[in-house]
This record gives C-alpha cells, sequence and structure tokens, in this order.
C-alpha cells in the first residue's frame, strides 16, 4: 500500500526546492523573448526607409528597438525620422511587448501545463487507487475500500480525496468515497480558459474602441488634423500607434514633440488618459470587474470561481476584492497628491502659457498620470521645478501595483521566518542598489561631459534618466545646446532624449536598465540577505 501522506510530503518539498529554479528559468524564457523581439525590430527597422535623408546609425536603431519591445521610449531618434512602415513596426513591438499580452501568454502557458497535469492526474489516479467496478463499468471519481485495507489505509486514502477526517476515522470496509478532485481540476482548467479569453477579449477591445475614439477626434477637429497633416502622418497610423503605445504604457507618440503639440487639445488627451490606466495600474481591478460583470450576466461557475480562487488561479493580475480595492484607492491617492503639487506649483508658470483654466486642469492631470508609467508629456520637463520633478522620480520607481495593504501576508510572515537563504539568494542585491549601481557606471562613462557640460549633463539628469528606463516610463529632461557653457557651433536642438546624446557605452548601460526594468517583477523580493541595522 502506498503511504499517501508520506508521498504528498515529499512531493511538497521537491515543489518548494524547485520554486526558484523555475521562477529563474522563466526570467531566461523572458529574457529571451525581448533580447528577440529586439533584435528582429532592429532589422525591420535597418532594412526599411526612413521618412526624411537622415538615416540613424545601427546602434541608435537599435536602441530604439529595445525601447519599443520593453515599452520603456527612450529616445535617441526623432520620432518624425521613421516613415509609416517603421512606425507600424514599431507599434508591432509596442504590442507584442506589453505587459497585458505577455501575460496573456504566461496565461496560455499555464493552461497547457495545467491541462497537461490534469490529464496526468487522471492517469495517476487510475493506475494507483482502487476502483471499484460494478457491471463492468468503472466508476469514475469513487474509490472503493476492500476489507483488508487498515484503518490507517482509509485515513491516508481519506486524506487523498479531501474528506475530513475527524468524521471519517471508522470508515466501514468496502465504504464508497467519493472522489472530487478530478471535478475540481476541471474546474480550473476551464476557468483559466474563460480568463484567457477575457484577457484577450479585454486586451483587443479597448485597443479598437481608443483607436476609433482617436481616429474620429483627428478627423473633427480641424486644429489637430492640421498638425498631422503638417507632419506627413496617417491619421489611422497615428491613432494605431499612439493607443497601443498607451495601452502597454510605453509612451511613444509619432511627433517629434510627444504631445506638447496637442496640449490644447482637452479632448485628445481626455480620450487618451484612461489607455494609461487600463493597461497598467488599474489593469487588475478593471479585470476583476469585468469578471464580476460577465458572472453576474452568465452566471457561470467558471467565473465565480475565478472570483473566489484569484491568488490560487496562477494569475498575478488577478487580484483579490479586497487587494483591488486598496490598489485603486492607492492609485487615486498618488494621483491626488500629485495633481495638487503640480498645479501649487506650476499654474501661473511659463509652461501654462496659451491655456485657459480647463486646458490647464486636463494637461496638468493628463502630465502627472503619465508619471506611472506611460511617460507621454505635455510639457517639457526640464522647465518643471526641481520638486515636481523629485515627486516624479518617486512615482516612476515604485512598481504598478504598489499598494498601502494593511493586512499581513502570512506567505510574507512566514518568509521572513526562513533563515536558511541559497547562495543565489544571497548574492542577489535590492531594486535600488541595481539602480545605484547603474547610475555610477554611466557617470563613469559620460565624465568627460560631466566635466564639460554640467548643465546639460548632471548627476539628477542622469538619475532621471535611469529611474525612467527602469520603471519603463520615458520621461527625460532632453538636451539644450542654450545650456552649454561652452557654445558649440555644431550643435543642433533635436527631439530626442537625453540618453540620445549620450556615448554608446552609455546607450548599452541604459539598454540593461531597460531590459532589467521589464523584468523587474523577478527581483521585486531581492537584497533580503542584507541586513542594514
Amino acid at each position: 500500500m502506498m503511504n499517501f501522506s508520506l508521498f504528498g510530503r515529499k512531493l511538497q518539498h521537491l515543489c518548494s526546492s524547485l520554486y526558484f529554479h523555475l521562477n529563474f528559468s522563466s526570467f531566461f524564457i523572458q529574457l529571451c523573448y525581448f533580447m528577440i523581439l529586439s533584435l528582429f525590430g532592429y532589422l525591420g527597422l535597418k532594412i526599411s526607409k526612413t521618412r526624411t535623408h537622415i538615416k540613424p546609425n545601427d546602434f541608435d536603431l537599435f536602441y530604439t528597438s529595445v525601447s519599443s519591445s520593453t515599452v520603456s521610449s527612450m529616445t535617441a531618434v526623432e520620432m518624425e525620422v521613421f516613415s509609416n512602415s517603421q512606425l507600424i513596426l514599431m507599434t508591432f513591438l509596442m504590442f507584442v511587448g506589453g505587459e497585458v499580452f505577455t501575460s496573456l501568454l504566461e496565461l496560455i502557458f499555464t493552461r497547457f501545463n495545467n491541462n497537461k497535469n490534469c490529464n496526468n492526474s487522471s492517469t495517476s489516479m487510475k493506475n494507483s487507487l482502487p476502483i471499484k467496478v460494478v457491471n463492468d463499468q468503472i466508476e469514475l471519481g469513487l474509490v472503493s475500500i476492500p476489507n483488508h485495507h487498515t484503518s490507517q489505509d482509509h485515513k491516508q486514502i481519506n486524506d487523498v480525496n479531501g474528506i475530513n477526517n475527524n468524521n471519517n476515522n471508522n470508515v466501514p470496509s468496502g465504504t464508497i468515497v467519493s472522489y472530487n478532485n478530478n471535478k475540481d481540476m476541471l474546474l480550473r482548467s476551464n476557468s483559466l480558459k474563460y480568463l484567457s479569453h477575457v484577457v484577450l477579449g479585454y486586451f483587443l477591445v479597448l485597443q479598437f474602441v481608443g483607436t476609433f475614439l482617436v481616429s474620429m477626434y483627428m478627423s473633427f477637429i480641424p486644429s489637430a488634423r492640421q498638425v498631422l497633416r503638417e507632419k506627413g502622418i496617417k491619421t489611422l497610423t497615428f491613432s494605431l500607434f499612439t493607443i497601443v503605445s498607451t495601452f502597454a504604457s510605453c509612451g511613444y507618440v509619432p511627433t517629434n514633440e510627444n504631445m506638447i503639440v496637442f496640449k490644447k487639445n482637452s479632448g485628445l488627451l481626455l480620450i487618451i488618459l484612461p489607455y494609461i490606466l487600463l493597461g497598467n495600474t488599474l489593469y487588475a481591478p478593471c479585470l476583476r470587474f469585468v469578471i464580476w460583470v460577465l458572472e453576474k450576466i452568465t452566471k457561470r461557475e467558471e467565473f465565480s470561481y475565478l472570483l473566489r480562487n484569484s491568488k490560487e488561479i496562477g494569475y498575478g493580475h488577478l487580484l483579490p476584492a479586497l487587494h483591488s480595492w486598496l490598489l485603486v484607492a492607492t492609485v487615486l491617492g498618488f494621483n491626488i497628491i500629485q495633481f495638487v503639487i503640480f498645479c501649487s506649483m506650476e499654474w501661473g508658470t511659463q509652461i501654462m502659457d496659451g491655456l485657459n483654466p480647463y486646458q490647464k486642469f486636463v494637461a496638468s492631470l493628463f502630465q502627472i498620470t503619465n508619471a506611472r508609467h506611460s511617460g507621454e508629456s505635455v510639457f517639457d520637463l526640464s522647465t518643471i521645478s526641481s520638486a515636481i520633478l523629485v515627486l516624479f522620480v518617486v512615482m516612476m520607481y515604485l512598481p504598478p501595483y504598489t499598494t498601502f495593504l494593511p493586512i499581513m501576508d502570512h506567505e510574507t510572515e512566514n518568509d521572513a521566518k526562513k533563515d536558511k537563504r541559497s547562495l543565489v539568494e544571497c548574492l542577489v542585491f535590492s531594486q535600488l542598489s541595481y539602480l545605484v549601481i547603474f547610475i555610477i557606471l554611466i557617470c563613469i562613462t559620460e565624465n568627460k561631459s560631466l566635466r564639460e557640460d554640467p548643465l546639460n549633463f548632471n548627476v539628477f539628469n542622469i538619475t532621471i534618466e535611469v529611474i525612467s528606463a527602469y520603471g519603463n516610463v520615458g520621461f527625460s529632461m532632453g538636451y539644450s545646446c542654450a545650456r552649454q557653457l561652452k557654445a558649440n557651433g555644431s550643435c543642433k536642438d533635436l527631439w530626442v532624449g537625453f540618453s540620445g546624446k549620450w556615448s554608446n557605452k552609455g546607450k548599452f548601460i541604459l539598454i540593461l536598465v531597460m531590459f532589467f526594468g521589464r523584468l523587474k517583477k523577478f527581483n521585486m523580493k531581492g537584497g533580503k540577505a542584507w541586513d542594514l541595522s
């Protein structure tokens, strides 16, 4: 007779020991995914023709491809240099590089593993558990306990079937015990299927609706339509590119000035504004709300299962109800704090010139919302006060699902009690430690510029660029020839990010930061081995 309790303990120990290695493997799978995507984008940008006679160098093309794939929107080339076909390629990179799409791929992979485990479990149960045969028919889901089994054997089989042992210690010989694990696994499998369909529908419907609304706005508002006509940008390309970029939290816009050129078009900003939240900080609460609505309409058991078992389902963006509400409150709280500080310091300044109160309100709301984490701008960041910039740095650093969660997490509490850690876990630093290292390395590579051009090249501007790349935001202080201490006649102001003026070594380090930021979820608990007390 197989000792099922001992087998269960060994299986649990094996799963615990393999968890870190599986997580490590998943990290490399996603890293390879983004690297291959970036190389594909680079080749596509290289072989296609630009809109203007300007031909970016190979490294800047790769830099742009990485920025699109990791949805970081760090700019080294003016956007209006790219042709319509290149903009469509960048749209594809942002489309498949966004968090919602990649999480959908993970969900599909989880479904595949779950179905495989269900099949293996069914086969295992048929082979290992006694099955009562009646009239030559196998009673699926029933376990027969022969007369020669001991009471200990009864207890072990009851454990396998999830039965309360307190009520079944004296199970009579020959009793048939219900077995519901297969039913539960089937329900979970169907729930994962429904969840993947919901995520796919959420992803595609929002993109279609957003593209349609922006297209209609650009077609009916003369001032907005005139901007695209002067720049030679197609309305459909602009609409699709901007919505995909915003929903993926990238921040690229086909115009050189980003959204600065549209800061008076409050209607356009209000159309785009919800997509900053729907694909990022409020994706999890909105997904749960959609599932709740579908459950109320369809009464499907699968939707009820998803709502009741959000943690067990294994999809990181499906949060429990209380956690979702607290996340919404946290996001709104951060936005209110930013909005109040921003308006109190910038309402009457030069950056608001030419805007009426309503336009100021919408533009300010749009700007502060983009700090987490889309990175589209209606104001030049170099003209914003330092206090606001420091606040933006903090907002860019915080992960999307940062939540005020006054609830003790039992798993976290148990993890804190663990004294034994693997060597790799002990060597892993915290997120902030890595960012400090990256900033130091960039200061070394750009040391000459830091000495000769301190108004443009300074530690604060580099810090903003690094944190922006890490948060996959895209905010940048830019570069101005007017700030040079020693005027350079060959200097030309371009609509590129500050990092666009860095050396290739500095850009390469920032590429590493972009990859690191896109995959930061695998190191959110890093640095636990370091004790600063």
